[in-house]
């Protein structure tokens, strides 16, 4: 009888293949966004070698320029309400999708995800069709509606999987109890699902915070963080400032991800821990 082959990606030359791999794929994926770190304090209009040396004229000159900030803070509303309102909408798809037998659950759950296959600038065309057909003047209530369609998608792929793994048991032995649908839902369901509703609500602001497609045709008078980055690059000497800005979300939205993903795992910890413990 012949050996069992051994699975190559155990194996100890695998690993090892496989370790490296992972590390080309890190310096692929983030050389670029430090060499944007390195060139928002050098001392030159233009991102280019050699530097000339270091300084922080450019985040001193974004702290002043009123347009920029704007537009900063336009991309943080927008992203705020489109998120709660993807987060809402995700939740009462993922019940209905978790919780009940609905006919043609497979077609509906393809069709609430179809927006992750669908390229944006196809969905950003339907959508300015969508507005202009039903006289709807382009803003940012047009931009928020257009991120809760690309958002929807992400957030029923965090809680679904969430509501998967919470017992069935436990919410049957609350309406045993007395309590009605809401009462269980509030008193038992919410609380076991709130770490996944942060991160969903999360992963939808910076999706919605970095968009630029969609919103560049339906924006109307409205700018956003995206846009304005993308319409200063013309300028050469703007270019320093839209770099430290750019440092400036990417690094807040490295430490807000990273803060939601320690939060949910302590959380899921404790949760465990009250459920084991009677």
């Amino acid at each position: 009888m012949a050996a069992p082959l051994m699975d190559i990606a155990v194996s100890r030359n695998g690993r090892r293949v496989l370790n490296v791999w992972f590390a080309v794929l890190l310096v692929f994926l983030y050389t670029p966004l430090a060499l944007l770190l390195v060139f928002s304090f050098n001392d030159n209009n233009l991102p280019v070698f050699p530097l000339r040396g270091f300084t922080t004229n450019a985040y001193e000159a974004f702290a002043a320029n009123e347009e920029l900030r704007a537009s900063v803070v336009t991309s943080a509303k927008v992203a705020a309400v489109s998120s709660l309102l993807a987060v809402l909408l995700g939740l009462l798809a993922a019940v209905v999708l978790v919780r009940r037998r609905v006919v043609g659950k497979a077609a509906a759950s393809a069709l609430l995800l179809s927006p992750l296959v669908v390229p944006y600038i196809a969905l950003a065309i339907a959508l300015l069709v969508f507005f202009n057909e039903a006289s709807v003047s382009t803003g940012l209530s047009t931009i928020v509606m257009g991120h809760v369609v690309l958002s929807i998608p992400y957030t029923i792929l965090i809680l679904v999987p969430r509501l998967e793994r919470l017992d069935v048991r436990l919410e049957e032995a609350s309406r045993d109890l007395g309590a009605g649908a809401l009462q269980t839902f509030r008193l038992i369901t919410f609380p076991l699902v709130l770490p996944a509703l942060v991160s969903a609500y999360l992963v939808a602001f910076v999706l919605s915070f970095d968009e630029i497609v969609v919103a560049s045709f339906i924006a109307g008078d409205a700018t956003t963080f995206p846009l304005y980055l993308f319409s200063q690059l013309r300028f050469p000497t703007l270019l320093p400032q839209v770099i430290a800005v750019a440092c400036i979300v990417m690094a807040a939205s490295v430490l807000i991800l990273v803060g939601a993903e320690i939060a949910r795992r302590v959380a899921e910890r404790r949760l465990l821990g009250e459920q084991a413990a009677p």
